[in-house]
């Protein structure tokens, strides 16, 4: 059996987009995929990540997966009817099929919805006896304990800064009012023994380790374990948290001594309304000052994520957010549009006063408008989203941004590494227009 696993990217993320090899790991889910294939199928697997390299309109497989997002799902339909046509067999997963799997059926043979840990062997297993069914769902016991390790072998490393990516928690304790993660995975919180973790990280090569879970405080007393665990081993190790990592200096202690050199923190907004209306109560803009100046005496360096659009931004809101990241020293400051992703609570919230805009799921890449503003003429939020990406990586940003903290100075290569990376994101932004991130042609129509 022939299987091909692929990753559609929208233009910008396109491998020949802004994304440059500095600012791109390796991304875990068609590893995963790859892995999680039944070995009694004796399958030759194949992996098409489209932010790593082109996918090959000539591909010759039994079965195609797709996985996508909202962002990337026009793209994913589109290739998965010109596959099709050409006689392959089309799965499509992930968390935009996941949140709209009767609209994704009308352009696959089957549509995986969830976690896909037991559900995509079953699918295959099922192709193979000629039971193919058209939904697949996730075992509502599923755990990730025992859980293959990702294939990495079938990506391409020269493509990515790093391909030692490892996943310890899955899914998220809150509930903000823009994620699609709970409503297309569920609440409940997974986590993997702490053992299969580090013997994972153990048999990687050099010593970076990236963990993309969306959030690491969502257990606590589980992610001590690990970061007790992980302390021998020495690594330099990135993830995700929440800004209520600020509440407790002795889990940034705890951080620092296992080999914590960058996270990934939703600031969201400099604005408590705003705050509120993510549903993102856990943050508190007068306390980030504080929590910048805490990471960083511990050699922590951060990107921070803001989202714009909120129904108290005005105008003025993307200055003043320049500016506040400049003066509390976030490293990497990184902007989006405050997004409405289908069956969320904000695109509810949103659909109900009649102000979804957009109906082209293209558009939904956290970078375009897709809804009325209250405060805000578009053309305002255009033009102040392409000034904040360019004001914040300035050469004066850039060393306004810059920390003198002891612990960081022998990081200061990573640091104008990531900013130099995100400066040419940030002064070719404004090419990467609704119409080029709409535009599709470059892949055939379905052949009749």
């Amino acid at each position: 059996m022939k299987i091909a696993l692929l990753s559609p990217a929208g233009a910008m993320h396109r491998h020949d987009g802004l994304f440059s090899k500095n600012l791109h790991y390796a991304p875990m889910t068609l590893a995963l995929l790859a892995a999680l294939v039944p070995s009694e199928l004796e399958a030759d697997i194949a992996i098409y990540d489209e932010t790593a390299g082109p996918i090959p309109l000539d591909i010759q497989a039994d079965i195609i997966g797709i996985t996508c997002i909202t962002g990337t799902s026009a793209r994913s339909y589109k290739y998965a009817e010109y596959y099709r046509s050409r006689g392959a067999v089309v799965a499509l997963g992930g968390p935009h099929p996941s949140l709209c799997p009767d609209e994704a059926k009308e352009h696959a043979d089957s549509v995986v919805i969830g976690l896909g840990d037991s559900s995509w062997p079953r699918l295959l297993l099922d192709y193979r006896e000629g039971d193919l069914k058209e939904f697949y769902s996730s075992d509502p016991c599923e755990d990730i304990a025992g859980r293959p390790i990702a294939r990495r072998d079938l990506l391409d490393k020269r493509a990515y800064i790093t391909l030692n990516t490892v996943e310890a928690v899955r899914g998220c304790h809150l509930n903000c009012s823009f994620c699609a993660y709970p409503k297309a995975f569920g609440k409940r919180v997974l986590t993997r023994p702490v053992n299969d973790v580090i013997d994972e990280i153990k048999s990687l090569p050099r010593k970076e380790v990236v963990f993309p879970d969306v959030n690491l405080l969502s257990d606590m007393a589980y992610l001590k374990e690990l970061l007790r665990a992980m302390i021998p081993l020495k690594k330099w190790w990135f993830g995700l948290t929440t800004s209520d990592i600020a509440l407790n200096e002795e889990l940034v202690e705890l951080f620092e001594k296992s080999g914590c050199k960058g996270l990934l923190i939703g600031f969201e907004s400099i604005d408590e309304s705003s705050q509120a209306q993510m549903h993102k109560g856990i943050n508190k803009p007068g306390n980030y000052k504080a929590l910048m100046g805490m990471l960083h005496k511990h050699g922590i360096m951060v990107m921070g994520c803001f989202a714009f659009g909120a129904d108290e931004d005005g105008p003025d809101v993307f200055d003043r957010t320049v500016r506040f990241a400049d003066e509390v020293k976030i490293d990497l400051p990184r902007y989006a549009v405050f997004t409405p992703f289908p069956k969320t609570d904000y695109y509810n919230y949103l659909e109900a006063q009649g102000r979804i805009t957009e109906r082209n799921w293209a558009l939904y890449d956290v970078e375009h408008l897709v809804f009325e503003l209250k405060n805000m003429a578009p053309e305002e939020l255009e033009q102040g989203m392409q000034r904040a990406w360019k004001d914040s990586y300035s050469f004066k940003s850039i060393l306004k941004r810059w920390s003198w903290s002891p612990k960081l100075i022998a990081f200061g290569w990573l640091y104008l590494l990531a900013n130099f990376g995100y400066r040419k994101y940030a002064r070719k932004y404004e090419i990467f227009g609704s119409s080029i991130m709409a535009d599709n042609s470059d892949i055939p129509e379905a052949i009749l």
